[in-house]
């Protein structure tokens, strides 16, 4: 039985390289042109998520937004110009932070290795670190990405799943990244760390079909609770997605959702659908496999539409095209 667990994992192990080679990305990618790149990447965050950990949330959400969004090509991090509204501006990522972190990483890795680490790479390997430093699961990046030249916030606002989505717009957004069901149902569990602003959610407490009234699927209440922190038109007060728990990456949002106590459409939507129904109750009545999946989905979206070889560069600034 051992050894048919140890020939198993090996197989795994071997098959997941030749899809990341296969995809023009690798592990290990920098080993001889930057070795110690994924080591700066690592400690920059650690200065910054130890002192603030909440930061976690925010780093992981846009590793997501960049890849939802013209692949995992770091388009996310562009700034503005004159002529072209970025991602960044787009109405869904103006309340992303940590940008300093991608930054001063960036930075660290130019002083060793000028010209050689893409922004994309750097922004999943910090949303790797940055979870796995809040208690969260660590998985394997293979990089070598290279970085966008193009970020139209158009196509933030068309690609990006929205917090009011059915169960179907969600289902039909995943797909359209090549991730599916089960992936929607763990990417989900993200939502475990992190907070949003009332109004991700206030048409549930107070106008969710144009009548003055309560979205039925939330607890009653939860929902009380909710209008006590988020008065009409709050624009600026912060909710904890997984209250109790928000800094810490755990499946307790699958007991959350169970509970009818989830705090976006998106969210109670998963109870709407038997795949990813089963998938919370599975990991809300047990300490189950949800790190490992989330580990394993993580590594699949960080695939999505990715640059590499000759194609796009590796920028300067992360917030500027060379």
């Amino acid at each position: 039985m051992a050894i048919q667990k140890l020939l198993l994992v090996f197989v795994f192990q071997l098959m997941f390289v030749l899809f990341v080679n296969g995809q023009g990305l690798k592990l290990g990618f920098y080993q001889k042109t930057c070795p110690s790149a994924e080591a700066i990447v690592k400690q920059t965050t650690a200065h910054f998520v130890t002192r603030a950990p909440s930061l976690a949330a925010p780093l992981l959400r846009m590793h997501f937004h960049d890849c939802f969004v013209r692949g995992c090509d770091g388009s996310v991090l562009l700034n503005s110009t004159k002529n072209n509204q970025a991602e960044k501006d787009a109405f869904p990522n103006q309340s992303l932070r940590g940008f300093q972190v991608i930054d001063a990483a960036k930075t660290a890795v130019e002083k060793k290795c000028p010209g050689v680490v893409s922004c994309a790479d750097i922004l999943a390997l910090v949303a790797r670190d940055a979870v796995a430093m809040i208690k969260g699961p660590f998985w394997q990046v293979p990089t070598g990405r290279r970085d966008g030249r193009v970020s139209l916030s158009s196509e933030a606002l068309n690609n990006l799943p929205s917090p009011f989505f059915n169960i179907t717009q969600l289902k039909a957004s995943f797909s359209s990244k090549g991730l599916d069901v089960k992936d929607l149902s763990v990417l989900s569990g993200g939502h475990t760390i992190g907070t949003s602003h009332c109004f991700g959610f206030s048409n549930r407490l107070y106008n969710f079909t144009g009548k003055g009234d309560t979205d039925p699927t939330m607890d009653p209440n939860y929902i009380d609770q909710l209008k006590k922190k988020c008065k009409p038109g709050d624009v600026t007060t912060l909710v904890e997605m997984d209250p109790g728990s928000f800094r810490i990456f755990d499946s307790d949002y699958y007991n959350i959702v169970r509970k009818r106590r989830g705090l976006f459409q998106s969210d109670a939507a998963l109870l709407t659908d038997n795949e990813t129904k089963a998938y919370v109750q599975l990991q809300a009545t047990s300490q189950g496999s949800f790190l490992n999946d989330f580990a394993a989905s993580m590594v699949k979206m960080g695939q999505i539409g990715i640059l590499t070889g000759n194609s796009g560069e590796i920028r300067k600034k992360c917030a500027f095209i060379n």
